[in-house]
């Protein structure tokens, strides 16, 4: 499926490691926010620098820095999207999944694929496409 996402400001935390400190640094977002009821989180990943954040969609009078985050923009655009049920035991499968979306479409590798967390079960994965 192919989606229009515009940009979002975000709330970010980078992680240590790519991928294998995206739970740490979610853990870390998480601990700074007031409360998570209502927040959208995203994760965002570019493959060519292993670079992972953990995002959450800035509120307004939220600062970045006195809450000890960085303000990230997640780059608008066109995105190929899958949708991911049971996210958490899937995990394991994103870069897989992400990979059989490649092969189907043109990958615009000037932006991070993003991880939308819609729910504790249901994740959909953007992959930015030209």
């Amino acid at each position: 499926m192919r989606t229009q996402l515009g940009p979002m400001t975000v709330l970010s935390v980078k992680a240590v490691g790519g991928t294998k400190g995206a739970s740490a640094a979610f853990d870390f977002l998480e601990s700074k926010l007031p409360t998570l009821k209502g927040r959208r989180f995203y994760g965002i990943f570019n493959p060519f620098t292993d670079e992972y954040r953990a995002c959450v969609v800035k509120a307004e009078g939220e600062n970045a820095a006195k809450m000890g985050l960085e303000e990230w923009t997640i780059s608008g655009g066109a995105y190929a999207s899958r949708k991911v049920a049971d996210w958490p035991s899937k995990v394991a499968d994103f870069p897989r999944l992400f990979m059989e979306m490649a092969a189907n479409n043109t990958v615009d590798r000037t932006r991070p694929s993003v991880e939308f967390y819609r729910s504790h079960k249901e994740a959909v994965l953007y992959l930015p496409v030209v």
